[in-house]
């Protein structure tokens, strides 16, 4: 099952608008940190350079992910945005430790902070530009279901609030607390530590083919049976591969019936699915009952 061309653009829409966004603020905190020494600038510049790689991974795994399946991938290519996943969570969580260290350096040697005013404009710009690609990546994940997106997006979220702790921690220290620039930026790491397991547990369950959760799977086995003829279906498996669902099950049907009759009523069991769940492909295997 290929992906339609409106998955296909919003896919590579968002993923281009990630790097544009996460290199725009590599430039602008880089030059607010080299004017200010600020910590917490300093961790949002270096999460923001870890955006940028994951956010160019992203790209390539995704324009990968879209690829049609072939003779090597039946199943397709959708587990190349799980892989992405993986290693984002990689990046974050070793910005996380970068962050970490130089708040807990700086705050057993504390040093005074530069001009904060251009810090305050970069994170105030820095908050608009992540509000807006958090909005574009909300539309694609509620139209594609796409692994890669939720996860950056899950990613962005974290920076929203990074980089709403770091306006605080430069107000503060513009009005006589800089100490607290170096706390904030401890906190600030241990989110974005917390962040990166969320995403990694993400990824490895789609890498590892759990299942879809039980509700939809019951959903699914009382879709099959409500064709008229079908006496019961069991059996039934998922996992995921980028925004697709693989789904098998055994269909329960007469043991008399023709061979004709039995496939068009295995059709009609997969079309049921289909109707509720689009992003399923399904596989049907007729069982004979008495």
């Amino acid at each position: 099952m290929t992906p339609s061309a409106e998955h296909q653009r919003l896919l590579r829409l968002a993923t281009r608008a990630s790097l544009a966004v996460a290199s725009i603020l590599i430039l602008t905190k880089a030059l607010a940190w080299w004017l200010s020494g600020s910590v917490s600038l300093l961790a949002g510049l270096t999460d923001s350079a870890l955006d940028g790689v994951a956010s160019f991974l992203n790209l390539l795994a995704v324009h990968y992910a879209l690829r049609p399946a072939d003779d090597d991938h039946r199943y397709g290519h959708g587990k190349a945005e799980a892989m992405a996943g993986m290693a984002q969570a990689l990046f974050i969580g070793v910005s996380a430790v970068l962050i970490g260290v130089q708040a807990v350096e700086r705050l057993q040697n504390p040093q005074p902070l530069g001009d904060t005013g251009i810090g305050i404009a970069v994170m105030l710009l820095s908050l608009v530009l992540t509000i807006a690609l958090l909005m574009l990546q909300g539309k694609v994940i509620r139209i594609t279901g796409s692994t890669a997106v939720r996860a950056d997006s899950l990613h962005y979220r974290s920076d929203l609030l990074l980089n709403g702790s770091i306006l605080v921690a430069l107000v503060l220290a513009r009005f006589g607390w800089p100490q607290l620039d170096a706390i904030f930026g401890l906190g600030i790491a241990l989110y974005i530590l917390w962040s990166a397991l969320q995403i990694a547990r993400e990824s490895s369950s789609i890498l590892m083919d759990q299942e879809l959760p039980g509700d939809i799977s019951e959903q699914m086995l009382a879709l099959a049976c409500s064709v008229p003829g079908v006496r019961g279906a069991h059996d039934l498996r998922t996992r995921v591969s980028g925004s697709h669902w693989f789904v098998q099950l055994h269909l329960e049907l007469p043991g008399d019936l023709p061979l004709t009759q039995a496939h068009a009523l295995c059709d009609q069991a997969a079309a049921a699915i289909n109707s509720k769940y689009p992003k399923a492909e399904v596989l049907v295997h007729a069982d004979p009952v008495m």
